[in-house]
């Protein structure tokens, strides 16, 4: 089964990036932990090198089957190693044909010491979307067995 449900695009920390400007993270942490992932079998060279934060304020998610998942990966000498998992979705911005095949980028909370993230929020790394900008809504889409979401009543 098919589920989805609509978000609004919001500011993130900036870290994934490297817009933060924290010297330990000079181009993002997406490029620093990218090399990590590849070895793994996990290429995400052919993505914008930031994510896109959806705030799903309107719906509840519950995470299922990732498809990769990668522990305790140290991607950086000045953090402890993190575990990570990629859901596989798709985004379309409301009211355009297009669809942009994507991925939820998931650092497990319980290993990320650093740049909490809003719960109601996925971090998504996708192909840019030049149309895409903060505050407007966006449609994310995956199998249920991997993400799973819900009205939020």
């Amino acid at each position: 089964m098919i589920s989805s449900a609509v978000g609004l695009i919001t500011r993130g920390h900036r870290i994934a990036s490297g817009q933060h400007r924290d010297v330990r993270f000079p181009q993002g942490t997406l490029v620093m932990q990218s090399p990590f992932f590849k070895q793994n079998g996990f290429d995400i060279t052919c993505f914008f090198k930031g994510t896109l934060n959806i705030s799903l304020q309107d719906a509840d998610f519950k995470l299922g089957r990732p498809r990769y998942f990668f522990p305790l990966v140290q991607w950086s000498t000045d953090l402890p190693p993190e575990n990570f998992s990629f859901y596989q979705c798709s985004l379309s911005m409301n009211g355009c044909s297009i669809i942009y095949e994507s991925f939820v980028y998931w650092p497990h909370p319980s290993t990320k010491p650093e740049f909490k993230q809003d719960p109601s929020v996925l971090e998504v790394i996708a192909p840019f979307i030049e149309e895409a900008h903060y505050g407007d809504e966006i449609t994310i889409t995956a199998d249920s067995s991997s993400i799973n979401f819900s009205a939020n009543i």
